[in-house]
């Protein structure tokens, strides 16, 4: 196990990530900002889904998972369809041009990556992508939920047991999933 200094510097770098996905997020062309373009990523991920489970995946409420739908069907990257099940419901369905704005999404991400990471071999880009696919694997299947701070180590001798602990740091922030993010 990691001495704490080490998850401390995890929890740094971390911060320092998220200050760098803002940044790529930002990057986003002006007509698919990061709400629409997680909507198209989740829905070719996913399939076709109601907005219900959308907003949930989003982890947001629905009236902004609302506003990124719109968004998208107003531009012809979306399309809502009678759900069969339930003729009463919508599905939202990608549709050809909502896979072709995904396309030019991922390219451009991809070429942003290729020219900041000149340097890096492939052998490097690829430990990066086995790290953090294992970071990420080691929060569980929905990464977005805080875990529960375990218990004190059985190894604590009586007086640590009975001193009481520091309180837990608040968990961050939802992490939300770029548009170019592969599950």
């Amino acid at each position: 196990m990691a001495a704490q200094a080490l998850y401390a510097e995890l929890a740094r770098q971390l911060n320092a990530i998220g200050i760098l996905r803002r940044g790529l997020l930002r990057a986003l062309p002006t007509d698919c900002p990061s709400g629409p373009a997680a909507t198209l990523s989740l829905l070719h991920r996913h399939g076709e889904m109601r907005v219900g489970r959308l907003g949930e995946l989003l982890a947001i409420d629905m009236s902004v998972t609302s506003r990124h739908v719109a968004h998208t069907v107003d531009r012809g990257w979306v399309e809502r369809v009678r759900d069969p099940a339930d003729r009463r419901s919508r599905i939202l369905r990608l549709t050809p041009a909502g896979a072709a704005k995904l396309t030019e999404l991922h390219d451009r991400t991809a070429e942003m990556f290729s020219h900041r990471l000149d340097g890096w071999s492939d052998g490097e880009v690829e430990d990066l992508i086995a790290m953090l696919t294992r970071l990420r694997d080691s929060f569980g299947a929905d990464c977005r939920v805080p875990l529960p701070v375990s218990a004190a180590p059985a190894a604590a001798s009586a007086a640590s047991a009975t001193t009481p602990a520091p309180p837990a740091p608040p968990a961050p922030p939802a992490p939300r999933e770029l548009p170019h993010d592969h599950a």
